[in-house]
């Protein structure tokens, strides 16, 4: 197989970029809904009001740009449960006959635990210098996610991954939704507490128990699977917070409409308090709620306020996404 070369990609905590700088193909961005309305079943409405976003917490990345804490007001939004799952992306792909970033670019990235003997033989021989635990895998896309040799038979209740921010819109277009803003996504998952550091409150393992899908022992090299999971767990694995949404912490990071700034939001005017939507360009997305690769000794990042950002059409095996709509 011939090596082709992957270039620098950011690298923030566990994500690999996928090194991409080009935008999605034209005939993609111009994709539009086929006539679906907004399904609104497995939604769930979040009140209009005032919540305090941020964090000043002393453990939090100072260049993330999580503080200072301010309140936000939103009006009303409907969200997903849970992550948009295999099983209704494969509707959507079918129905559409849509093809993916990874899919299109032939390759993804998957963490190097993952990779099975089959696909042990497409990866490309770069490496990220700042992550190398990520493997460029040829072949690795949604439907599999390991690379040749994998698929997703078993993993339809699972979320889906190896999509880019590019197809996560896509998909919110095609189903008549669209993705969070950052700060619909943090109000979200805060589940109507108040500064918090997770979803469910400020132990991560309440009575011992586990809330949440991430690392369970020395990263990148050893996982002991604790939580009961080493790769991505079903959508709906966990107790859900106090709105009744699942994994907002952990399993897979959750692409937002945001573009990312470490400062935007510092700025005392109404558009950064006021149903905000971040800055109006900029060349990464954000990203929010970690994954099952982060690991309080190399990545705190679970916490409902952490955030990190990739590019528009990076994907890997560990970055999913959820959607929102307007109250009608």
């Amino acid at each position: 197989m011939q090596q082709k070369p992957v270039s620098p990609a950011p690298s923030s905590c566990c994500i690999g970029g996928s090194g991409r700088s080009a935008p999605a193909s034209e005939e993609q961005e111009d994709l539009q809904p086929l006539g679906h309305f907004t399904d609104t079943k497995g939604m769930v409405t979040i009140p209009a009001g005032p919540f305090l976003m941020g964090s000043d917490e002393p453990d939090r990345f100072a260049e993330d740009g999580e503080g200072p804490v301010r309140e936000v007001h939103l009006s009303e939004f409907l969200i997903d449960a849970t992550a948009v799952t295999v099983a209704q992306f494969k509707k959507f792909v079918t129905e559409t006959g849509y093809r993916t970033d990874a899919e299109r670019e032939g390759w993804s990235y998957v963490f190097h635990a993952l990779v099975g003997r089959q696909a042990q033989a497409c990866v490309r021989a770069a490496v990220l210098p700042e992550s190398p635990w990520w493997l460029a895998v040829e072949g690795a896309c949604w439907h599999a996610p390991e690379g040749p040799g994998s698929n997703t038979s078993l993993r339809d209740t699972h979320p889906v991954v190896h999509v880019s921010w590019s197809d996560a819109a896509a998909y919110a277009r095609w189903a008549g939704k669209r993705l969070p803003t950052e700060a619909e996504w943090e109000k979200a998952a805060r589940g109507g507490l108040v500064q918090a550091s997770y979803p469910w409150g400020d132990a991560l393992k309440p009575q011992g128990q586990f809330r949440c899908n991430t690392w369970q022992g020395r990263f990148p090299s050893i996982n002991t699977g604790e939580d009961g999971y080493v790769a991505t767990c079903p959508v709906d694995a966990f107790d859900p917070n106090g709105y009744g949404l699942y994994n907002m912490a952990g399993n897979v990071w959750e692409w937002c409409a945001d573009w990312w700034s470490s400062d935007w939001h510092v700025q005392a005017n109404p558009l950064t308090r006021s149903n905000p939507s971040g800055p109006s360009n900029g060349s990464d997305k954000v990203i929010r709620g970690g994954s099952y690769l982060c690991h309080a000794s190399y990545c705190n990042r679970y916490r409902v306020a952490a955030r990190s950002a990739t590019g528009v059409t990076s994907s890997t095996g560990h970055m999913g996404f959820r959607c929102v709509a307007g109250v009608s």
